[in-house]
């Protein structure tokens, strides 16, 4: 998805707004999890511009705690450019990547990781360095809608 700007006033897109039109794609799918009664979470792989990559939970349907947004995403992003490895890549996820997502993006050596809402219980911060030393981490685009889309599914659990 490549992102324009025909504003007038000369203005430059910056990364900030590239990373909230991605953001926009990871939340739709994150409103497919939720629609299909799972954590609603939702990530997609970009590269020079183009979703090479998309995911969203998954955990239910396939009965696989592994099946995670992030997975998937990596899945189909490292199936897109026949390698494991994801150098030039911005992963952008809803929720602050677990433990688990953080490894698995520590292997593919991704070189961005762009996430919405932190998760104070699970989220990989908590736990330390767990990324790639050369992994850009950057936390809080689009949290608030982000997190009322999970605090929505968890307050309709109760």
């Amino acid at each position: 998805m490549r992102v324009y700007h025909f504003e007038e006033s000369g203005a430059e897109f910056n990364d900030t707004d590239v990373d909230v039109s991605y953001m926009r794609e990871a939340i739709k799918l994150a409103q497919k999890a939720f629609d299909a009664d799972e954590v609603p979470i939702g990530a997609i792989v970009v590269s020079q511009g183009k979703i090479i990559g998309k995911g969203y939970n998954l955990t239910e349907r396939l009965h696989d705690v592994t099946a995670h947004a992030e997975m998937q995403a990596f899945t189909a992003a490292s199936n897109f450019v026949g390698g494991k490895y994801l150098k030039d890549c911005t992963l952008y996820v809803t929720v602050e990547p677990c433990v688990m997502c953080a490894g698995a993006s520590y292997w593919t050596q991704i070189s961005r990781i762009v996430y919405g809402a932190s998760d104070e219980k699970r989220g990989s911060s908590k736990y330390g360095k767990l990324y790639h030393p050369k992994t850009e981490i950057v936390s809080g685009v689009l949290a608030e809608e982000c997190g009322d889309l999970i605090k929505s599914f968890f307050r309709n659990k109760r």
